[in-house]
């Protein structure tokens, strides 16, 4: 059975981790078939919006410890096998939304924070727990948490790894909104449907120029922003927002990405 399921909801494809069993710990299999999953989303033009979740009462646990060889070579197993799920989702045009659903730890916490938007229920936490067994933050986390909070309040999250209730989160930046555990999927699909309805072309050069941002010099960041806009002034979606605009009405957006 796979670990890793898809489901179609109109222009949003839901991914949802499924080894409850294991609290969607992350196995080799597991990391192939969401690398997997993820790549089919941004290759599909019908999707303009993804929803990441996990099954049962997680998210995502990070590495599975039962899996202990593959951490023989760590450093190999993160280049190969963690390092691309960061890269896809911060890179592919397609928005990403992590709709936390519990236990979001090491890479599980990295996983949802590197989405573009991070819904968590009520009842979800966040732990950057690597310390405690005896190693160092990966899947994106330090670049997200010294980004978000600076170095001694990233660094204090790492050596300690206690968890942060979803409502801290939200409270540190880390996540956009927090609801009631039950109504976490509609939420979610809300938040995608309405990225879906936008302007991909748009919301997909801001989506780059956004992680540029994060780190490139002014320089490059405003150089970037005046290529984009040059994209995007051209592009159809630009055309019927005016349209709309001097129409008073709703756009209606359909350029895939």
């Amino acid at each position: 059975m796979s670990t890793v399921n898809t489901v179609r909801k109109g222009p949003v494809e839901w991914i949802v981790l499924d080894r409850p069993d294991r609290l969607n710990a992350l196995d080799k299999p597991t990391r192939r078939a969401l690398l997997a999953a993820l790549l089919g989303a941004e290759e599909a033009p019908e999707v303009r919006c993804v929803v990441l979740t996990g099954s049962g009462r997680a998210f995502c646990v990070g590495q599975d410890l039962a899996a202990r060889h593959e951490l023989d070579d760590a450093g190999t197993t993160v280049r190969d096998t963690y390092n691309p799920l960061v890269t896809v989702i911060s890179t592919m045009d397609t928005p990403v939304v992590a709709a936390v659903n519990g236990l979001a730890v090491g890479a599980g916490m990295g996983l949802a924070l590197v989405c573009d938007l991070v819904i968590a229920a009520e009842e979800a936490s966040f732990a950057c727990s690597f310390g405690k067994v005896g190693l160092v933050p990966d899947t994106g986390v330090s670049s997200v948490l010294v980004g978000a909070l600076g170095h001694a309040r990233a660094f204090d999250l790492a050596v300690t790894g206690r968890s942060l209730r979803a409502t801290e989160a939200h409270g540190l930046g880390l996540v956009n909104a927090v609801v009631p555990t039950g109504d976490l999927e509609k939420e979610a699909q809300a938040r995608a449907d309405a990225l879906a309805a936008g302007p991909a072309t748009a919301l997909a050069l801001t989506k780059r120029i956004f992680r540029l941002a994060a780190h490139a010099p002014l320089a490059e960041v405003i150089a970037a922003e005046a290529d984009a806009q040059g994209v995007a002034a051209r592009s159809p979606e630009h055309a019927e927002g005016v349209a709309a605009f001097t129409e008073k009405r709703t756009p209606r957006f359909t350029t895939a990405h």
